[in-house]
């Protein structure tokens, strides 16, 4: 099953999703004093996966509430990077254009609409963790798509053209330490067809009025807005990732990055 539709017109948009707007005041103090003494850079030096294993670690929290307590911690950096990205963009004028900025959050908003339809279900602790792993892949997915913006405005006007590497992430094999983009692999269309063979198994595995509910939903994300390949990938991963039992913990669809 797909949901696919063709684009109008396509540009690169490389980001994330999620449950959450900004972090709030008391949420980022909370998320700092969490970070074990450590600086945003060193932890944004390793993957969310080493972070939240670390942070369990040393802290021997319990595995539901140190993910949170984790996810929360290294979102609140991961954001901290961006707003400093976006001040500078702003200070240069090399930005993103109000139609790409009104399109972004466009389908921010559908991912976000689709993400609560996916949760509405999941029982507590469950429910708790994929909610503030979902958070990750928003941050993620913000970074990256001023990160483009950034990418021309220092490296010309073919910048734009020249994706860097494949990363680990996008070979469905386990994401090394840092923050890979989300270019796609060689086998880009291979892992696609994966990709949505996998989601619409489990968009069939749900009840009717649920898999109508979410197809709809995921229509909307795909279908309104103008994404590329590595893209579209990408929100595929993530619709897997919240769909999967369990939390797909193990597969090659979690954690975000």
């Amino acid at each position: 099953m797909s949901v696919d539709q063709p684009q109008g017109r396509v540009f690169v948009i490389l980001v994330w999703l999620a449950v959450a707007g900004p972090v709030s005041a008391q949420t980022r103090a909370l998320a700092d004093a969490d970070r074990l003494g450590m600086t945003c850079l060193q932890i944004l030096k390793m993957s969310s996966t080493e972070w939240i294993a670390y942070f369990s670690k040393t802290t021997k929290t319990d595995p539901s509430s140190g993910t949170v307590r984790a996810a929360a911690a290294y979102g609140a950096c991961y954001q901290a990077r961006t707003e400093d990205l976006v001040r500078a963009l702003a200070r240069s004028g090399k930005g993103p254009s109000k139609v790409s900025s009104t399109d972004f959050n466009g389908f921010e908003a559908a991912l976000r609409n689709f993400t609560q339809k996916a949760l509405v279900d999941a029982e507590p602790p469950a429910n708790r963790e994929k909610q503030a792993l979902a958070a990750l892949y928003e941050h993620q997915f913000r970074y990256e798509f001023y990160r483009v913006y950034e990418a021309k405005s220092t490296k010309g006007p073919n910048a734009a053209k020249a994706r860097p590497p494949s990363s680990p992430a996008e070979k469905n094999i386990a994401p090394a330490p840092g923050n890979p983009s989300l270019s796609p692999a060689p086998n880009d269309t291979d892992q696609m067809t994966t990709a949505k063979n996998r989601f619409g198994e489990l968009l069939g595995a749900l009840p009717d009025d649920k898999l109508h509910e979410l197809h709809g939903a995921f229509g909307e994300v795909l279908g309104l807005h103008a994404l590329d390949e590595a893209m579209r990938l990408a929100v595929y991963r993530y619709a897997i990732f919240l769909l999967e039992p369990g939390g797909g913990e193990g597969s090659s669809y979690s954690p975000p990055f």
